[in-house]
C-alpha cells in the first residue's frame, strides 16, 4: 500500500483495481475458503471436546482466524466492490481513494494481527502434552 500511495491517484486506483480483480485465482479461493473450513472443523471439535486440554486452544484459533475471514468480508470486500466501479481519472475516485487507502491499510493491519494471533495459537494447540 505505500507504493500505490505514493502514486498518482489516479494510477494508484488502477493498479489496486488490477491486483483486486487478479487476487482471486482458484488457488488463492481455495486456500482461503479450506482454511476458513478448516479452522471452522477445528472449533467445532474443540466445543465436542471441551475437557481435552487443547480445546480452548483450538477454539480460540479458530475464532480468531474467523475473525480475519469476518474482516475480509464485511469490510474489504465492500471497500474493494466500491473502488472496482470507479473511474480511475475522475475527481470523486481521487477523494475515494484517500479514504480507501488509510481504511484499507488499518482493516489489513487489524486483519494480519488476527492471522497472526491465530498461528500463534494453534501452534500452541499443536504442542505435545506433558
Amino acid at each position: 500500500m505505500p507504493a500505490l500511495r505514493r502514486l498518482p491517484s489516479g494510477q494508484g486506483i488502477a493498479a489496486m483495481q488490477s491486483i483486486n480483480k487478479q487476487a482471486p485465482t482458484p488457488m488463492f479461493m481455495t486456500l482461503l475458503v479450506g482454511t476458513a473450513a478448516l479452522s471452522a472443523g477445528l472449533g467445532v471439535h474443540s466445543l465436542l471436546h471441551r475437557d481435552e486440554s487443547q480445546a480452548v486452544w483450538l477454539g480460540a484459533g479458530s475464532l480468531t482466524y474467523l475473525a480475519s475471514i469476518a474482516v475480509t468480508a464485511s469490510f474489504h470486500d465492500p471497500r474493494n466492490n466500491a473502488l472496482a466501479v470507479l473511474d480511475p481519472g475522475s475527481t470523486e475516485s481521487d477523494r475515494y481513494w484517500s479514504t480507501y487507502l488509510s481504511q484499507w491499510t488499518a482493516g489489513n493491519h487489524a486483519r494480519t494481527v488476527m492471522c497472526a494471533a491465530s498461528a500463534v495459537v494453534f501452534t500452541i494447540a499443536a504442542r505435545p502434552i506433558g
